[in-house]
């Protein structure tokens, strides 16, 4: 008869554990993954699982070398390693395009490269950059150094071999596949030259006191996937590692699920290739020694369109205001005609930017805007009001005061995705709908439950007549609208409900012959 799996509490001890040693955070969802884990782990020891969790725990005071056998089994049985070369090729695309090119300049006085493969499994994305570097960059008088590191020594076992599969080359090109792989039987070896790129080392990313971590060193470092997996503790510290031993201008690639957000304002937000990546300031400013000024990089576009008189076609903007008629007249109705007037603070409250906000849900535009522009010295470098004064402003027609304040905004937070959601209006109501559309897909990348960049992303593809696009938009639209948060929808829903946002997805979804 087999023994019953470990129970609740002793599950959630060994998630605490894993958490310590790994940084992994592992939900409840994986409960009976966990507890399979740990009845496998205390047979190994002959242990209960009682005895075999005070085991890990003496780990943490100070057993360093039995710690680090017993992380080695917990990385194999824990780490997911699934990848291929050229995995989310478009990444290469930008490595190879931007982030090389712009980093040979930078080195061109060392001629010296330095890479990082950061969780790097079996060795493909390790492999792959060495590819890259060297059909892109074949200088025989630089150095090149590529350092993959990971937590499972299993996995980095088999990307010193340098032996793959034909599974492991599905996205590889033909040519590459035979310019840089020999085969042997159903193998494929990786050419010599490029493995003696790569050096590989078993290395615990959790780990701060790791010599992985030397400051202002690697030009690029490809993190994907890993951040993920970390507790959110351990992924602001991981975060801070990659930061600093990132040289100045330096690259940061990570999985498409991830961002900085929340994270970091050391790095400029990078758009090519139809991919997002980072690029490390070369000074990481502090909040406070931010211009109000100044204007960052963030997501570049080409000439922008000026904002004069709107088009006749105002997209986004046109439907939100028209569909919208009593906000024109909200915004230039008098003050006193408002019944209920709230009390505007004193100059240089604290409490403006809320009433403001207040001002706002009132539909009182006009009366939230003047608040907030006699407080513009004091909320220069004050993200959330900036954030206020911009969408207060779209709603008056004021579009490039917005764009004015959302510029501002991004100097002091370059990954606001409610900025770059602005900014997408703005764009759009200036018939720059490449611009508009780079914005809305920003905003959507670092905050995958916004429901508005979504849905303006499909209301303009529906406008274009691109039926495919307007339908998947206007679907992922409808359904985080469902549980999207009400101050959003307050801040960026253009007077609409939550239920009449729904409708209007549903009805446009229909229109560009979506089915019910």
């Amino acid at each position: 008869m087999t023994a019953p799996l470990p129970g609740l509490d002793d599950v959630g001890r060994f998630r605490g554990a894993i958490a310590r040693q790994l940084g992994l955070h592992l939900d409840e969802s994986k409960h009976a993954f966990l507890a399979e884990v740990l009845q496998r782990r205390a047979d190994a020891h002959t242990a209960s699982t009682k005895v075999y969790l005070d085991h890990i725990d003496r780990f943490d005071r100070g057993d360093p070398h039995r710690a680090r056998d017993e992380v080695r089994a917990l990385a194999q049985e824990l780490t997911i390693g699934e990848t291929y070369f050229f995995r989310h090729h478009e990444q290469f695309q930008a490595f190879a395009d931007v982030a090389l090119p712009a980093r040979v300049a930078a080195r061109a006085a060392d001629r010296t490269l330095r890479l990082l493969s950061a969780g790097c499994a079996s060795g493909e994305e390790a492999y792959t950059l060495a590819i890259v570097v060297r059909e892109r960059h074949p200088g025989a008088d630089w150095r090149i150094a590529i350092r993959a590191a990971d937590v499972n020594a299993a996995a980095l076992e088999r990307a010193a071999g340098a032996r793959f599969s034909a599974w492991s080359l599905r996205e590889t090109p033909p040519e590459t596949q035979r310019r840089w792989f020999a085969s042997e039987g159903r193998e494929f070896v990786l050419d010599p030259s490029l493995r003696g790129l790569v050096t590989f080392d078993e290395r615990n990313l959790a780990d701060a006191g790791s010599d992985l971590w030397p400051p202002d060193f690697y030009d690029v470092i490809f993190c994907r996937n890993v951040m993920m997996y970390f507790t959110a503790d351990e992924a602001q510290a991981l975060v801070g590692r990659l930061t600093a031993a990132l040289a100045p201008g330096g690259f940061l690639f990570l999985g498409h699920a991830e961002t900085l957000r929340g994270l970091s304002n050391a790095f400029h937000l990078c758009h090519s290739h139809d991919t997002f990546y980072y690029q490390r300031k070369d000074e990481v400013p502090g909040r406070d020694a931010v211009r109000a000024g100044e204007s960052p990089p963030a997501v570049a576009t080409e000439a922008r369109a000026p904002l004069t008189a709107p088009s006749p076609d105002l997209g986004w903007f046109h439907a939100v205001s028209d569909a919208t008629s009593r906000i024109k007249a909200l915004v230039d109705r008098p003050p006193a005609a408002h019944a209920g007037a709230a009390r505007t603070p004193p100059r240089g409250s604290p409490t403006a930017a809320g009433t403001a906000l207040e001002l706002l849900k009132r539909e009182r535009f006009s009366e939230a805007l003047s608040l907030l522009d006699d407080e513009a010295a004091d909320h220069a470098a004050d993200a959330d009001a900036l954030l206020l004064r911009a969408v207060l402003l779209t709603h008056g027609g004021q579009l490039a005061d917005a764009e004015a304040a959302c510029a501002r905004l991004l100097a002091i937070d370059e990954l606001s995705a409610g900025a770059h959601y602005v900014l997408a209006q703005c764009r759009d109501a200036a018939g720059d709908r490449k611009a508009a559309r780079e914005h809305d897909q920003a905003a959507v990348y670092l905050d995958p439950t916004f429901a508005m960049p979504r849905l303006h992303l499909g209301l303009m593809a529906r406008r274009l007549g691109d039926r495919e696009t307007a339908q998947r938009e206007l679907e992922q639209a409808e359904r985080l609208l469902s549980r999207e948060e009400a101050a959003r929808l307050l801040l960026f829903g253009g007077g609409f409900t939550r239920d009449s946002l729904i409708a209007l997805c549903r009805a446009e979804r229909m229109a560009a012959g979506g089915k019910t």
